[in-house]
């Protein structure tokens, strides 16, 4: 009967992980999402000027700020 009760403990306790480990990444995802907002905002507030200035064109806002890790630049 114990062997039962822990099998089941031990389940509730994978399922509790599981939960806070899907809520965890839904957290994560959700920051990334508001932080590429962000960055896409601030880079349309920039002159065209400005934005040459640091290498990059109008049209891509969009693939830098969904791209971060990527220098349009090619440095």
């Amino acid at each position: 009967m114990s062997t039962i009760h822990d099998a089941s403990e031990l389940g509730q306790s994978v399922v509790a992980r599981n939960a806070f480990g899907l809520l965890r990444r839904y957290k994560a995802a959700f920051q990334e999402r508001r932080e590429r907002a962000r960055l896409r905002k601030a880079l349309h507030d920039l002159s065209d000027l400005e934005l040459q200035d640091i290498g990059i064109a109008r049209g891509l806002i969009d693939y830098v700020a969904m791209n971060r890790s990527i220098d349009p630049r090619g440095v």
